[in-house]
């Protein structure tokens, strides 16, 4: 008999926790190697662990809404194997069916796997206030100095109040400002004879506490939900990060619209899948991109990152109101056939919840049709840590003036505005009205007799 270990699993990169949701077994059930132990979430997706052994579930070390550092050991099995292994959950790979590899002679692919070692860090704390900190914050907090009294007053966007990665992020951003502020004012020279120019600093006003009006009992009370609160989060932290400036233009999509209507039938019957707006937007993004590089990049403290790679993110709406944002990596090595097969992919599996972790992970631009549900226009919001996000409006027939060398005419066209939000930190004016009427551009030049 032997003992294996069920580890929290590595979901991606930049994700160091996870919310456990639900144990689908319980202490004392048979469980078989790769079948669903428990469901958890991360900030972006949720996840199924699979069982890296067969044998009988011997402990459960951790209960539903428990916030748990990626590694931790969070259960454990009792199995037939002659001798002791340490087995680890594996990453999950963004593959049509996340294979699971188990630790069996069968496994292929030579691993070195250092077990994980637990300490006091590896569970949630809970402090005499009643507050849950994850180890993740309270690792970050050490590192950074602050002490329980000080942590205990951040305000957290997660379930039940707690301090998230995000939330601690951004509250140590507003600390250094601060501290840096007071340190001017503490250090800075007396003037003698010119008067002082006060040094002002930014800093964003706490959100208004409206009164309860709940005792009025005409009022519907309902709670978010945690990717409604990862949004709200991640949106205002974008506002209080980047300068947001949004430029408008309006396109003449009429030579797309054509070549859509008389090419989505064949396009069907030959590739299985419906052809729509999006692919064809996106591949005008990616066009745009790499006549501008600077629209595909992040700012890292005073420097910029330029990106190489073309990860576009979409926008996409889920059937119980909240978003994600799935992403198309390498969108610039796709043809428009590529392109439409990883829209359509993509979406099903956001609206299904098949997404994967590495799914949502990486982008670099971000796009976002706002005229799927109707509206002309909008201002959205850049995704953070990038700089640019276009969002394009409904399409609608209109009287629009047309130019050429015999004079003036008036025609019905397919017309559409377009708008970008971006960083005016790195991006100015000059460079972003530049991308958008080249954007416009590659909309209206749209070949209508190309081929597919």
């Amino acid at each position: 008999m032997a003992i294996v270990n069920i580890i929290m699993p590595k979901l991606g990169e930049s994700i160091m926790e996870a919310t456990v949701l639900k144990w689908h077994k319980k202490v004392g059930d048979v469980v078989l190697l790769d079948e669903t132990l428990l469901d958890i979430a991360t900030d972006k997706v949720d996840s199924e662990v699979p069982s890296t052994a067969s044998g009988v579930l011997e402990e459960i070390l951790c209960k539903e809404n428990d916030v748990i550092t990626i590694g931790s050991v969070i259960g454990k099995i009792k199995t037939n194997e002659p001798e002791p292994s340490i087995v680890s959950a594996p990453a999950f790979a963004p593959s049509p069916n996340n294979a699971i590899l188990s630790n069996g002679a069968s496994q292929k692919q030579e691993e070195i796997r250092v077990p994980f070692q637990p300490s006091e860090m590896a569970v949630p704390h809970k402090q005499e206030s009643g507050r849950f900190f994850s180890p993740l914050v309270m690792n970050i907090a050490s590192r950074e100095g602050i002490p329980f009294s000080e942590l205990e007053h951040i305000k957290g966007s997660g379930n039940d109040g707690r301090v998230t990665k995000s939330d601690i992020l951004f509250y140590l951003e507003q600390r250094g400002n601060n501290q840096q502020h007071l340190a001017r004012q503490s250090f800075a020279p007396t003037p003698v004879q010119a008067t002082p120019v006060p040094y002002v600093h930014y800093q964003a006003p706490p959100p208004p506490v409206y009164p309860d009006t709940t005792d009025s009992g005409n009022v519907e009370v309902i709670e978010m939900d945690r990717t409604r609160k990862y949004i709200s989060n991640h949106m205002t932290m974008s506002l209080a990060t980047s300068a947001h400036v949004t430029s408008f233009a309006e396109a003449d999509v009429t030579n797309l619209v054509t070549w859509r209507d008389k090419s989505k039938h064949e396009f069907e019957k030959r590739e299985g899948i419906k052809i729509t707006f999006t692919p064809l937007f996106i591949e005008a993004i990616v066009k745009c991109i790499k006549k501008y590089p600077m629209l595909n990049s992040s700012v890292v403290g005073d420097n910029i990152i330029i990106k190489k790679d073309i990860n576009v993110g979409m926008a996409t709406a889920l059937p119980n109101g909240n978003l994600i944002v799935p992403v198309i990596k390498y969108a610039d090595q796709f043809n428009i056939i590529g392109l439409a097969k990883q829209v359509i992919t993509l979406a099903n599996n956001a609206r299904t919840g098949k997404l994967q972790p590495g799914d949502t992970q990486d982008g670099t631009f971000t796009f976002t049709n706002v005229g799927t549900f109707g509206s002309l226009m909008g201002t959205p919001i850049i995704n953070q840590p990038q700089v640019a996000i276009i969002a394009t409006g409904a399409i609608k027939k209109k009287p629009v003036v047309i130019e050429s060398d015999k004079g003036d005419s008036i025609a019905i066209r397919h017309m559409m505005f377009v708008s970008m939000s971006y960083d005016h930190r790195i991006i100015d004016g000059a460079m972003g009205s530049l991308f958008l009427a080249a954007y416009v551009e590659a909309l209206e030049s749209f070949d209508v007799n190309r081929t597919f």
